[in-house]
């Protein structure tokens, strides 16, 4: 499944190949190797992506995540896989370039995460049609032979055709365009597992607690193992800090007196029933009060509506969404349906933070999502900024610049065209397994293998008490949260499903890690406190 490193390790009769993400052989590996060629601090979409890259070279690679794979911003997204509309009218071209370029080279890569998603812009203003319609047309040539489709005008009945529920009073058509579309916790899962396929240890729930330095420079770093309370020293030859949102925490953990590089940004997301927005087409809402733009955008049969931006002092592995943030969603978006969603009918709302660079903005709305890359005097290597859209090539960016910090044999990235664990080329969306890819025959393996296990979790939602012996088995679910918000999407789609369901899992969990009723009570109301955050206030 995957192969051992081109060196590093051969001199210790050490074979890396890992069969899915074993913890325990993993931490086995971990205390075994001397010295790391890379040591990546953070297991988000920067830091696994940094991961793949690493390993795929042939370097000898090691990541520590503080709490679980993706926990943060990267599994809070809108879902999108997209070259950034706004950012064409913003004239950032080169961001909208790169962008579109991976975004089909993701859809390339990991066919069973990514699909086309095709949106509409309605538009209600005489000068819509021509304005936003050039702008589009623009954006298909940018995307060039990674295209996902030409965009075309839609008359006002072809535009109700596509969104029933759209308003009628004032239309005057829409623009149909198309973008990507993705499952961004489970495309984190399977960077992870891509990175494992290539002999490279992820490991989740390790946290950094301090740096191990040698005449003034970085050598290592040390962890703690939470699940079972061990530390660690582990020794790198180049270290990179890829923690978005915290990343100023862990370069002030290397010095104190380190000058603050984030300007954090909260987002807020509501997710509400299919029936608003019956259709398959997403819907744009070009511009909104605070000069964003709104999507409303199908997604595991639910539909998520975001996002906001409202600059942050303080970062939070779970923010919470302002009341004030909610009402704005949900007024952007009566304006545009005949049937006005209310705060009772929200199913569940999530927030996460972006990690934007500090600048002269006068809002957040207005600072760059590009990436920036430094390195310390001591030499921690951070990463902040960017998107998910361009995970790969920030990561391919990172790695050249620890390679060339290390001094390493140097080899080109081959992630342009590496596919993600699980590809499968011809994927039906409609499976509610879907994002399994080619794993999907070895989850129903288990399914059927016991009868019991063949049964639904929660009776409104597809997903099976197999998975849950799956995730704990070959994909590190550690905790009852890990498997209802990002090994499925349970708590993301239904808050109050997923608080129903806690007990359940706690409890096949606890059979499959071998935890006692004391683990199932703790695990049960730590999730049951965490996920009434993610319902609206009464």
């Amino acid at each position: 499944m995957g192969r051992p490193f081109l060196f590093g390790l051969s001199d210790l009769g050490i074979k890396c190949i890992f069969k899915y993400m074993r913890r325990t052989e993993m931490i086995r590996i971990m205390k075994e190797v001397r010295e790391w060629d890379v040591c990546i601090i953070g297991g988000g979409a920067t830091g696994l992506g940094a991961a793949v890259d690493a390993a795929s070279r042939g370097y000898n690679t090691i990541l520590f995540e503080k709490y679980d794979f993706a926990k943060g911003t990267s599994s809070r997204s809108t879902k999108l896989i997209h070259g950034g509309v706004r950012y064409l009218e913003q004239l950032n071209i080169k961001l909208v370039l790169e962008s579109l370029r991976e975004r089909g080279l993701m859809l390339k890569n990991a066919p069973h995460l990514v699909k086309n998603q095709s949106f509409i812009v309605p538009n209600y203003e005489w000068w819509e049609s021509s304005y936003y319609g050039i702008g589009l047309k623009a954006y298909d040539w940018m995307a060039g032979r990674l295209g996902l489709g030409p965009s075309e005008f839609l008359s006002v009945q072809e535009t109700l055709d596509a969104i029933p529920t759209l308003d009628p009073e004032g239309l005057r058509g829409g623009i149909r365009y198309h973008d990507g579309q993705f499952d961004d916790a489970r495309m984190a899962i399977h960077l992870a597992m891509t990175a494992a396929d290539h002999g490279a240890v992820v490991l989740n729930y390790f946290p950094v607690e301090s740096f191990i330095k040698e005449e003034d420079k970085i050598t290592g770093v040390n962890v703690r193992d939470v699940v079972n309370n061990k530390t660690y020293g582990t020794h790198a030859k180049s270290v990179i800090n890829a923690t978005g949102v915290f990343s100023d925490e862990i370069r002030k953990l290397d010095n104190a007196e380190a000058e603050e590089q984030l300007n954090p940004s909260q987002g807020i997301h509501i997710v509400l029933d299919k029936e608003y927005l019956p259709a398959d087409t997403a819907i744009l809402i070009p511009r909104t009060d605070d000069g964003r733009v709104l999507f409303a955008v199908p997604w595991h049969d639910k539909i998520i509506v975001g996002t906001t931006d409202t600059s942050v002092e303080q970062v939070s592995i779970e923010p919470i969404a302002f009341t004030a943030e909610v009402e704005f969603v949900l007024h952007e978006l009566r304006d545009y349906l005949t049937k006005e969603p209310l705060q009772e009918d929200i199913r569940s709302i999530f927030c996460g933070l972006r990690p934007l660079v500090k600048g002269s903005a006068k809002s957040t709305a207005g600072l760059s999502r590009d990436h920036l890359i430094t390195t310390s005097e001591t030499g921690l290597i951070s990463i902040i900024g960017g998107k998910w859209t361009t995970y790969r090539k920030m990561a391919e960016d990172i790695i050249n610049t620890a390679v060339k910090y290390a001094g390493l044999p140097f080899i080109k990235s081959m992630t342009d065209s590496l596919s993600i664990h699980g590809n499968k080329s011809e994927t039906d969306f409609n499976d509610p397994m879907y994002y399994y890819g080619s794993d999907q025959e070895q989850v129903m393996a288990i399914c059927n293998s016991n009868p019991e296990w063949n049964k639904r979790i929660h009776p409104a939602y597809p997903f099976l008490i197999g998975e849950i012996i799956w995730a704990v088995r070959e994909e590190m679910c550690v905790h009852v949260e890990d498997f209802l918000a990002r090994r499925t999407r349970m708590l993301f789609l239904d808050a109050n499903a997923a608080i129903a369901s806690a007990p359940l899992v706690a409890k096949i969990m606890a059979e499959e890690m071998h935890q006692d009723e004391k683990w199932m009570r703790e695990e049960i109301d730590a999730f049951t406190s965490l996920a009434l955050q993610y319902l609206p206030v009464n």
